[in-house]
């Protein structure tokens, strides 16, 4: 199956490339001309336009876009309306926030065109180990792209599945990704316990190492994170600032409009903003009030 991709990152290259090792055709279009180059170096077709990306692609067309979510979504979907044919289907391989896929997917469709979400995770291993696929959209079209969608999971019959209609994927994905801030909070909390305890001289890889065999915390997080420690026990050079995608977000904004309590997510997020709070406010200030009632030493900065 032929299939053009547009946004050829570190994600959507990997996904590429595990493509064009099953067997399928990619046309490709990009910004920058090294992505292309290894685009072409990998056997796929480099498109240096738009019009070349759509032009290099027979009806039905399928066109995969892998770009950051928000505005740039709504300008990738609005380059390519006018040059697709009623049938085409593209593929938001994103983080799109569901509402604005459901949104995007009702334009599309006046125009007869199709608009399947997939939430997208395995990151940056995706390309030796698989990709795990939440995909969202009309039943027909979905099974239209079980090739595609067959060859970028783990294994044609786990890792991926259609979950509803469109916005599905991308709601699941959200979800998802909810839960994967909480299971990075509480190991990072559990490590960093077992760290302050000097006493016991604790070995931390050793102990991520046990935990990987038997242990009902045993999961791909804890492998990444033994991995992580060997590599550099004591995190020195790495900054406390943590980022996060919107998804967090987004899944505890839903938690307080479905009325579903989501505590260990939402502390979880509360403590990647707090991360990135050098010059806490709210720190000093506790630290005033408890020297004003109960004469607690300030430790006054040089």
């Amino acid at each position: 199956m032929r299939i053009g991709i547009l946004g050829l990152g570190k994600m959507g290259g990997n996904m590429a490339a595990r493509l064009l090792r099953g067997g399928h055709e990619v046309v490709g279009h990009n910004r920058t001309p090294e992505a292309l180059a290894l685009l072409a170096a990998s056997g796929g077709i480099a498109a240096r336009s738009v019009e070349a990306l759509v032009g290099g692609l027979e009806p039905p067309r399928v066109i995969w876009i892998m770009i950051p979510a928000g505005r740039p979504v709504d300008e990738a979907i609005e380059a390519l309306r006018p040059r697709l044919s009623p049938g085409d289907v593209i593929v938001d391989g994103g983080n799109s926030n569901y509402r604005d896929t459901m949104r995007r997917a009702a334009l599309l469709r006046g125009g007869g065109l199709h608009l399947v979400d997939v939430g997208t995770s395995g990151g940056v291993w995706g390309l030796g180990e698989g990709y795990s696929l939440m995909v969202g959209g009309e039943e027909a079209v979905v099974e239209y792209l079980r090739p595609v969608l067959a060859t970028l999971a783990p294994d044609p019959s786990r890792g991926w599945g259609r979950v509803g209609g469109p916005g599905a994927g991308h709601f699941v994905k959200m979800v998802h990704n909810g839960i994967e801030y909480g299971l990075m909070q509480a190991y990072a909390e559990g490590f960093a316990i077992l760290h302050h305890k000097e006493e016991f001289a604790l070995d931390l890889p050793r102990i991520a190492e046990i935990w990987q065999s038997g242990s009902v915390v045993r999961s791909w997080l804890l492998d990444l994170l033994a991995a992580a420690l060997r590599a550099n026990p004591a995190m020195d050079g790495i900054k406390p600032w943590v980022a996060d995608s919107g998804e967090g977000r987004w899944t505890v904004t839903e938690a307080v409009d479905l009325g579903v309590p989501a505590p260990v997510i939402s502390l979880a997020l509360m403590a990647r903003y707090r991360s990135r709070d050098e010059e806490s406010f709210a720190d000093r200030l506790l630290a005033a009030l408890r020297n004003s009632f109960g004469g607690h030493a300030i430790r006054r900065e040089v």
